[in-house]
């Protein structure tokens, strides 16, 4: 796995490392090294050279640096040219995009400079301006530009396209449905071309809809659509090449979709939150009988269950938590 170091003045890289960690979770081989005001060049070398140190892997480094000519740079690109392997690549302009980007990038690449490729891109991508109409507006390449302009006419009922079943990569419950968990580590971990919502409260929300799809990951369409919808797209021969990520709000809206022919084999547990009668489970997952009735339901469909945060974290046992639901439950109910 790709190692890499955060160089900042003051303790921006600290900083961006621990909202990295709350995103993606706990990662290793990642190190932040700061500059502060009683520190020469040298000191700064050697805490550089210290974080390289202490990582498995040295081979393969990816340096993120705030300021381009600045002091962190200046050190870093003199290890570059007396000390660096051949695989030892710097980028500056660190931001938490890039940062994501690289996290997810390195669960595949074993290359820096591979993933030195994708964060500049992200890195850029995610710099934007509310509201957008205020954003400068790039020329956009005579092929693209042509493309847009092309009709795209809709694609007639009945029409099969690839083998003709939708696929669904990801399945997730949580409360907050799309945040930055889901649109950064679980987006790259399944690599979805589609997100769909699937919530008959938030279709019918303008303002939540919205909301949501602003929040599409870079390159990756978004959807909000009610249970009956889902349904009718899990059919539909004309989203047979769609890989889709579905996030449903509880577990009764994915239990409808199961239901309704939606093929979900696998069901995420991400969050759950806390509401008068329910239970703590774990630090993301509340429950009421409801829920617990309705989780049961969805396994004697055959769906198989992953209880996690993000793909870092280490998947808790359905059964585990099903039982300490149920004993929380009982006890509640004794208390009354």
């Amino acid at each position: 796995m790709v190692s890499i170091v955060l160089a900042s003045h003051g303790k921006f890289a600290e900083g961006i490392m621990e909202s990295g960690q709350m995103i993606f979770g706990p990662q290793k081989d990642v190190a932040a090294v700061t500059l502060t005001p009683d520190m020469g060049p040298d000191d700064l070398k050697a805490k550089l050279k210290d974080a390289v140190a202490s990582f498995d892997e040295q081979e393969h480094v990816l340096f993120f640096v705030d300021l381009w000519g600045a002091t962190p740079f200046n050190q870093v690109n003199g290890l570059l040219a007396s000390e660096g392997h051949e695989d030892w690549v710097m980028v500056t302009g660190l931001n938490l995009p890039m940062l994501i980007q690289a996290y997810g990038d390195r669960m595949s690449e074993e290359s820096a400079a591979a993933i030195a490729k994708d964060v500049f891109t992200e890195a850029k991508n995610g710099i934007r301006i509310k509201p957008e109409e205020l954003e400068p507006k790039e020329a956009a390449p005579a092929a693209a530009a042509a493309a847009a302009a092309a009709p795209a006419g809709a694609i007639p009922e009945g029409t099969v396209i690839g083998d003709g079943h939708i696929k669904i990569v990801f399945a997730r419950v949580d409360t907050r449905l799309l945040h930055g968990q889901v649109a950064t580590t679980w987006t790259k971990a399944a690599n979805p071309d589609r997100i769909i919502v699937c919530s008959d409260g938030v279709a019918s929300d303008q303002l939540r809809k919205t909301m949501i799809i602003q929040a599409a990951p870079p390159g990756v369409h978004v959807h909000v659509v009610p249970i009956k919808k889902i349904c009718e797209i899990a059919k539909d021969p004309r989203f047979g090449n769609t890989h889709a990520m579905l996030l449903f709000e509880t577990p009764q809206d994915a239990l409808r979709a199961i239901e309704g022919g939606v093929p979900v084999k696998k069901l995420n547990l991400g969050s759950m939150a806390h509401s008068v009668g329910k239970v703590v489970v774990t630090n993301a997952l509340a429950m009421d009988q409801n829920d617990v009735d309705t989780l049961e339901k969805i396994k004697a469909k055959g769906v198989d269950f992953d209880i996690r945060k993000v793909p870092a974290d280490k998947a808790e046992s359905y059964d585990a938590i099903i039982k300490k639901a149920e004993s929380e439950l009982a006890a509640q109910s004794a208390n009354k």
